[in-house]
């Protein structure tokens, strides 16, 4: 276990020397890499993107928003295959009912508020579930693109305003506080996509008029 961690250090180390002068396309390839496969500490090399940039801070946030948003087809499409059997062997029934539930009353939601909420959310799970409860496509990609985009916003504003060590402090608040930090990140959430509708409709609004 020792000898796979090391490994996974030394990855993750080369990811940063290859991917990180690249920019914001860097950030989106990364964050690809990390909603597909091996977990990536996005937050620490976010957080170095936007406070050597802070000017292009949004850059990095939608970049990274995407590669995370194409990177979870990986898992999504993987649960959409089949992986009921597979995500029972990895929660207890009860907790697959309540994912079930959630998606059942509301898919969207069920999928944008783990993605805007930093670690130790089991993102992944709630990937493999949507795959697996058939959540289309489309509403998934705009699902996982919101939530990121709302907490790399978040967090690039934080970390331009205070330094980068407030991603620690951050986590370690996130940590000790989860649920009242979930109420609030989701009335954030919630806020910000209530806002996106109404630009929408009134431009459509607009349009017809």
């Amino acid at each position: 276990m020792k000898a796979f961690g090391k490994l996974l250090v030394r990855y993750k180390l080369y990811l940063l020397a290859v991917l990180g002068p690249l920019g914001f396309w860097g950030a989106g390839i990364i964050s690809l890499i990390d909603a597909a496969s091996v977990p990536v500490p996005m937050e620490i090399i976010m957080a170095g993107y936007v406070w050597n940039d802070p000017r292009h801070f949004y850059l990095y946030t939608f970049m990274a928003a995407v590669g995370a948003a194409i990177g979870g087809l990986v898992p999504f499409l993987l649960g959409r295959a089949g992986g009921e059997l597979f995500l029972l062997r990895r929660i207890d029934r009860a907790r697959y009912e309540e994912m079930l539930h959630r998606f059942e009353k509301q898919e969207f939601l069920a999928m944008l508020i783990p993605s805007l909420l930093p670690p130790p959310t089991p993102w992944k799970a709630f990937v493999f579930a949507a795959g697996v409860f058939e959540m289309p496509v489309l509403h998934f990609l705009l699902a996982v693109f919101v939530g990121r985009v709302i907490r790399f916003t978040i967090e690039g504003l934080l970390v331009i305003h205070y330094g980068p060590k407030i991603v620690g402090i951050t986590a370690e608040l996130f940590k000790q506080h989860t649920r009242g930090l979930l109420i609030g990140l989701g009335v954030v959430g919630a806020l910000l996509l209530v806002w996106i509708v109404r630009k929408v409709f009134a431009r459509r609004s607009r349009a017809v008029a």
